[in-house]
């Protein structure tokens, strides 16, 4: 079996950590959970010797950054495609799948843009899922779910087929809030945190067979695109021809062969400013403090800053980011509500 070839899908926009997160600079790009970027952590995490180097499908805007931040912790990527525009997860796959260095090479899809604390917990459960992968299998990593969650896929965990590893029952929608209880409750529901295993064969076999347009456009856009050094630019004309579709809705629910193995590694996709404050570390005020702040009588606050300075007094549940000229200031809790945010500026 080749070495398991890390796929880090880097298109992401990130706009819900506006300020800070922008098209020209998204999330994936920032030091936003350690002194590392998002994107150098998704890469160190599957580093070291059964790992080859990795395939990266990226926003063709971000090409500088991408390589000086890889080059920066020697993950060098052996391939760097450059997507002309975004076509949701599965396409973006398709074209990993297509340039890795052996057909049957496992391919770890990872977001570039989630934290996993438990590096350990993350690299048992590759190890569990592989013998799967080998046997032809398409493997969707379950997070063990902590609170009923609306803003997340589920995935009900069937029979054990393998020890650690389950038959995917059924692929859920986010659910509303009463059904997410209901799975919490039941136990045999896990998130899906969108990190998969299988080998490049299956998944384009598997992509033959229920998405054969999107394949077949894919491939064209390889064909007639333009290769120099790891750079890789698939033709914009045939990329758009593929359809818009996730993986999960393109092959994981459609497909026969689809397994589950659960784990708790401390995930999170820091899909908001909230979510970033409760995995970032607080003073004894629970304030979470970054970049040039001062806050006085101040609690439980989300306080930062690439820049200007901020004071605070006598405030508490607020989350307040500076960044360029903007500055965003909301109460704890409402921190979804910056896509309306976005949405209202541009109108």
């Amino acid at each position: 079996m080749p070495s398991i070839v890390p796929v880090i899908l880097s298109g992401g926009s990130g706009t819900r950590l506006w300020p800070m997160s922008r098209p020209e600079r998204p999330k994936q790009m920032l030091a936003l959970t350690a002194e590392e970027t998002m994107l150098q952590l998704t890469a160190s995490r599957a580093a070291g010797e059964q790992f080859a180097a990795p395939i990266v499908v990226a926003n063709a805007r971000h090409t500088d950054m991408i390589e000086e931040q890889l080059a920066a912790i020697g993950a060098k990527p052996q391939a760097l495609v450059l997507e002309p525009m975004g076509r949701n997860t599965a396409p973006a796959i398709a074209l990993a799948a297509l340039v890795a260095p052996q057909p049957d090479a496992p391919l770890l899809v990872m977001p570039s843009d989630h934290v996993i604390e438990d590096v350990a917990a993350f690299r048992a459960a590759i190890a569990s899922a592989l013998p799967m992968v080998e046997d032809g299998w398409l493997v969707t990593f379950g997070i063990t779910p902590d609170a009923p969650e609306t803003g997340y896929g589920y995935i009900k965990v069937g029979e054990e087929i393998a020890e650690g590893v389950h038959r995917v029952d059924r692929f859920v929608e986010k659910p509303p809030r009463a059904a997410a209880e209901a799975m919490l409750a039941s136990g045999d529901h896990a998130w899906n945190g969108g990190i998969f295993l299988f080998r490049a064969d299956a998944f384009l076999d598997a992509l033959a067979q229920y998405e054969p347009k999107m394949l077949e456009a894919v491939r064209r856009s390889l064909a007639e695109g333009e290769r120099a050094g790891t750079q890789v630019r698939p033709s914009a004309r045939a990329f758009a021809e593929a359809p818009n579709e996730s993986i999960d809705y393109a092959v994981m629910e459609k497909a026969d062969r689809v397994a589950v193995v659960p784990v708790a590694m401390g995930w999170n996709d820091v899909g908001s400013w909230d979510a970033l404050h409760a995995i970032s570390a607080a003073d004894e005020a629970g304030n979470a403090i970054r970049g040039e702040v001062i806050a006085l009588d101040t609690t439980n606050c989300l306080a930062r800053t690439d820049g200007v300075r901020i004071a605070m007094v006598g405030v508490q549940d607020l989350i307040v980011v500076a960044s360029g000229n903007d500055i965003l200031i909301l109460p704890r809790g409402r921190s979804q509500d910056v896509k309306k945010l976005l949405e209202a500026m541009k109108d």
